[in-house]
């Protein structure tokens, strides 16, 4: 299968999240990879510091305008990182504008994580992103995000009833499909959940002994990947939760590379999990 994916988030120039993760990860699946970039920073902001910042909020309607002019259109949209409420308000605009029939639209919230927003982020971003998140085919937040997008209280520590609970919240926002990330019930697992038409799903793997910046761009990317690849959804987060675990077993013997992971070693990895 090839097949147009629209990815829209920033570029981070250096420090291997975002779009420079999305794009190859998304090339490498066999998908034809068009980009929408929300601002270009110099690095991430996760541990770096005196990064530039270019935002490119107002270019956004221009571009969609021109695709539309042009008659593209996409059999995926996803988005990331979006830096303000009126950037997601123009991604609302564009999903309305620039689906096809059939097309899939896949949202990473991207705003918070270990039970804070990310620096920059508010309430009313919040209320935003849920918004948002709210029309999309597939939501695909971690348990931060969840909690910030229900009011649910945010905890550490859970039980499957906990889980259970922001499952049926997030349900309630839209008629998508949920996938929430980073859920385990015990210090040496972790795993992902879908949630859609009142069943549940969840894939278990060992959790890894390091977190890096980035992961979750990299599990957003391969499980869209997947996806387009013609993979069930159940599959798509099997690849790429397997994927991201790897990343992070080829990375974390090196501590000079705190910053991402080296995704770009394990793609062939990746490449044999779609063919499989």
């Amino acid at each position: 299968m090839y097949k147009r994916v629209l990815t829209i988030q920033d570029i981070s120039c250096v420090g291997q999240c975002s779009l420079t993760v999305a794009l190859p990860i998304l090339s490498a699946c066999g998908q034809e990879t068009c980009i929408l970039p929300s601002a270009v920073l110099s690095t991430h902001t996760g541990g770096f510091s005196g990064f530039t910042f270019r935002d490119l909020t107002l270019d956004i309607p221009s571009i969609w305008q021109h695709w539309k002019k042009e008659n593209i259109q996409f059999d995926y949209i996803y988005t990331g990182y979006l830096g303000s409420t009126l950037q997601i308000g123009y991604v609302q605009d564009l999903f309305a504008a620039m689906k096809s029939e059939g097309c899939m639209t896949v949202v990473d919230p991207a705003m918070a994580d270990n039970g804070k927003l990310y620096t920059g982020f508010d309430a009313a971003y919040a209320a935003a992103m849920t918004q948002l998140c709210a029309e999309a085919d597939v939501m695909v937040p971690n348990i931060t995000e969840a909690c910030f997008m229900t009011g649910h209280p945010y905890q550490e520590t859970y039980d499957e009833a906990y889980i259970d609970a922001l499952l049926g919240k997030l349900d309630a926002l839209g008629n998508g499909t949920v996938v929430l990330t980073g859920v385990g019930y015990s210090p040496e697992q972790t795993g992902v959940v879908i949630y859609r038409d009142g069943k549940k799903w969840y894939y278990t793997h060992a959790k890894e002994p390091k977190s890096y910046h980035g992961t979750g761009d990299v599990f957003a990317s391969a499980f869209v990947g997947a996806l387009a690849s013609g993979k069930t959804m159940e599959k798509a987060v099997e690849i790429a939760a397997e994927y991201t675990a790897l990343c992070i077993r080829k990375t974390c013997d090196d501590p000079a590379h705190w910053y991402g992971v080296k995704f770009e070693t394990a793609i062939p990895e990746l490449i044999g999990m779609l063919q499989a």
